[in-house]
């Protein structure tokens, strides 16, 4: 799945509010200044001045320099996961997934730009691409375990079998849909990236989950 750059400082108390708005701050100061110099040539104390703060108020949001580059936004897991495991129970998987996601790229044509700019950065680094997949895996495993969950707690409502039971709901099922969404996301970015001026983003979004949805069928000639 696409790195979820910060969100907006939008929702929670205002000491939360201020909190994500400077380490939001301090992400997109790292990316910008990697794109124009590259990631190796900047340094904390560019990254902190740009943003405004102190090399102090850096390490409160990051552990190095490198995790600033990566910019991914720690409370990104945590919202998905409540999103999965709180979403109504007449809904499937994927439909499930494609609210949970859909909330999360809300503000995606905000923050296009950033993002081409966050791909370039780690693309012209191997050890922050490498970084960057392992953090993606991460975030996937994190989805496909709700899942697992989400589906373990219908199993027990229903009175059905496990999660190491035959079907759909067995340990296979959760790893290759959390994936298959994660494909869906990159698909539609390129896709609106491309085609812009053609559709919102959420619209190409919600498309490409409709045909997930309906096992991709292939399209009339």
């Amino acid at each position: 799945m696409q790195l979820m750059l910060e969100k907006s400082a939008a929702g929670g108390g205002l000491r939360e509010q201020k909190k994500r708005a400077t380490r939001a701050a301090l992400a997109e100061a790292a990316v910008h200044l990697a794109a124009e110099h590259g990631a190796e040539k900047v340094t904390v104390e560019a990254i902190s001045a740009a943003a405004g703060v102190s090399v102090r108020t850096f390490f409160n949001y990051f552990d190095s320099r490198d995790d600033a580059f990566v910019v991914i936004d720690e409370d990104a897991g945590a919202r998905m996961r409540r999103a999965v495991l709180d979403a109504p129970g007449e809904l499937s998987p994927l439909e499930v997934l494609r609210e949970a996601m859909a909330a999360e790229l809300a503000e995606v044509e905000q923050q296009h730009e950033l993002w081409r700019l966050h791909a370039e950065v780690l693309h012209a680094s191997p050890h922050l691409l490498a970084r960057g997949l392992g953090a993606h895996m991460a975030a996937e495993a994190d989805l496909a375990a709700a899942i697992a969950e989400r589906l373990r707690g219908a199993d027990r409502a229903g009175g059905a079998g496990g999660a190491d039971g035959a079907g759909p709901r067995a340990g296979l099922y959760p790893r290759p849909l959390a994936a298959v969404a994660g494909a869906a996301v990159r698909t539609s970015v390129d896709h609106w990236s491309a085609h812009q001026e053609e559709a919102d983003f959420l619209d190409v979004f919600r498309e490409v989950f409709t045909l997930l949805a309906a096992g991709l069928p292939a399209p009339s000639a």
